[in-house]
């Protein structure tokens, strides 16, 4: 298994799952695993366990300080269960922290574990937390994965109460989004609950368990895509209300009143956003219900992403703005360097003003200051009329040079810049999977509303968590033009080439087809090129990405173009 370098996350997601379908069985966690990553396993399992139980294989026996492969140094033991263990582990050779869930190779899912692992491996998401290792070595199966330390679950975000709105809307985006991947390429989890979602301190969400924590405990689903949205579903449930939406409690939630049924979550909680809560109740519901203004069921995470893009988008909190504290001088600035400090309870003298100028000299020096005033007026009133009248005589003159200065200013003038409308545009994006990111707001990146932007899909890093060169927007003149300057503004500070594609009319039809004529970066950027530049075709090709609202992407809000 290749390894990968990506930093540390997680151990097994064994923390309580609230039935969607079945139960599965209880665990006896290591009284040592006490840190936020560490899972309980005290609850039920979604989807529905096979018939193995029979085959338990007994847990290798391990110990704090083992190594796996001369470089695996266990660490702490946070799970025991159902024949396997899961253990916070060290690898000596990168110098970095892991999780590792170990078998017996003899044990009745070893051999599903190894497949799991190793198709999670290939999917290389990095919305989910990513499997480094999956290996049979003599009598043990162990899985090697990251161990994100500064990850936060779900679980420990709502000890505290709900998710703000905004923060709950990122987290269905991205774990929808992320979901509907994986299925894509057939991969389900069946044991998503607060404890497999976790957020890193970029405000990315990330999903740990992948295939992985199913097959540890043999979970199927005769609906694996529709047992992934139900539990999207009720993460959404949970983040909106901080209760689960169901009868038992779970995940450190309380569950529903009991005899009332699946009621929506603005009806548990005043302030629930709307929007989000209709869309809750549709990854919920299902088999003969309806969600509350009557759309359809989602019933698979695509489905799920499509409902959630159709919603108005919803924006992030204003940043509050904190006055800064006083500003307070030094002793030196005030003046008080070098004098003893007051007792406490002696009040101090003030110092009097030193008296006005009453004495002879004072007087005098009075006197001095005015006359040397009143001479220097008469010097200035003097040299003013002399000037006066020497400019009388020379006014002919003046008057024909200027005239002739302001012909030869009129015919040096440079022609006016100006604005040169957009006819069109669209997204460029040849080096991605699918060869598009948000075609159809494109328009919004030139329709002279800053309120409105087009923006990428979100990445791992700047430059593009190291998947591409870049991608872009083609501006398309309408026909070939002079060119002097593109000024667009961004969502963040943002690095940008402009492209040209040439003095035809023809619009290039891959990335070599353009060339680069200015680049710059910042929130507001003037590309002026070197030469003169005449073109129908403009690529504002973006090539490193701002950190906006907790993760890589970016934002055109306004672009325009001027002769």
């Amino acid at each position: 298994m290749a390894e990968r370098s990506t930093a540390a996350v997680d151990v097994a997601d064994n923390s309580g799952d609230e039935p969607l379908t079945a139960e599965t069985d209880q665990s006896t966690a290591d009284g040592v695993a006490n840190n936020r990553e560490r899972d309980t396993d005290s609850d039920e399992a979604q989807g529905s366990p096979t018939s193995e139980d029979s085959g338990k294989a007994s847990p290798p026996e391990l110990h704090s300080g083992h190594k796996l492969a001369r470089r695996y140094r266990l660490e702490e033991c946070v799970t025991r269960l159902d024949g396997f263990s899961s253990w916070r582990a060290v690898d000596e050779k990168l110098r970095r922290a892991v999780g590792v869930h170990i078998l017996p190779s003899d044990h009745v899912r070893a051999r599903s574990v190894l497949a799991a692992a190793r198709s999670s491996a290939l999917l290389g998401d990095p919305r989910f937390v990513q499997v480094l290792d999956a290996v049979e070595d003599n009598d043990l199966v162990y899985v090697v994965h990251e161990w994100l330390p500064d990850a936060t679950e779900l679980t420990a975000l709502l000890a505290s109460g709900p998710l703000e709105v905004y923060d709950a809307y990122q987290m269905v985006s991205q774990v929808a989004s992320a979901m509907a991947a994986a299925h894509r390429e057939g991969l389900a989890h069946l044991r998503l609950s607060p404890t497999a979602v976790l957020r890193t301190s970029t405000g990315q969400w990330r999903i740990r368990g992948l295939a992985v924590n199913a097959a540890l405990r043999g979970i199927s689903s005769d609906s694996p895509q529709r047992t992934d949205t139900e539990a999207i579903g009720a993460l959404l449930y949970a983040a909106l209300t901080q209760r689960w939406p169901y009868e038992s409690d779970a995940h450190g939630l309380a569950g529903l009143p009991k005899d009332i049924g699946l009621i929506p979550p603005d009806q548990v909680r005043a302030g629930v956003h709307r929007g989000l809560s209709e869309l809750a109740m549709r990854a919920l519901v299902n088999d003969g219900a309806t969600a509350s203004r009557h759309e359809s069921p989602c019933t698979t995470p695509e489905e799920l992403v499509k409902a959630i893009s159709e919603m108005p988008r919803i924006r992030p909190p204003e940043p509050t703005y904190t006055a800064p504290p006083t500003y307070q001088r030094t002793a030196y600035q005030q003046g008080a360097y070098g004098r003893p400090a007051p007792h406490p309870g002696v009040t101090q003298p003030v110092p009097s003003p030193p008296p006005p100028l009453q004495s002879r000299t004072g007087r005098a020096l009075k006197w001095s200051v005015s006359a040397l005033l009143i001479a220097a007026l008469g010097l200035g009133s003097w040299q003013l009329a002399d000037a006066l009248m020497e400019r009388g005589g020379k006014a002919d003159d003046q008057n024909q040079t200027q005239t002739v200065d302001g012909d030869n200013d009129k015919s040096q003038k440079k022609p006016v810049s100006r604005p040169i409308p957009i006819a069109g545009g669209h997204d460029f994006d040849p080096f991605g999977s699918d060869g598009s990111e948000y075609p159809e707001d494109v328009s919004k990146a030139y329709d002279g509303d800053p309120a409105t932007y087009w923006q990428t899909s979100h990445y791992a890093s700047a430059d593009f968590g190291r998947l591409k060169q870049g991608v872009g927007i083609v501006i398309d003149l309408g026909k070939v033009q002079q060119v002097g300057k593109v000024a667009v503004s961004f969502g963040g500070d943002t690095s940008v080439e402009l492209q040209a594609g040439g003095d035809t009319d023809s619009e290039p039809q891959s990335f070599g087809g353009y060339t680069k004529v200015a680049d710059g970066s910042g929130t507001t950027v003037e590309l002026k090129p070197g030469e003169a530049l005449r073109s129908r075709y403009l690529l504002v090709w973006l090539t490193e990405l701002p950190l906006t609202d907790g993760q890589f992407r970016g934002r055109v809000t306004d672009v325009k173009v001027t002769s």
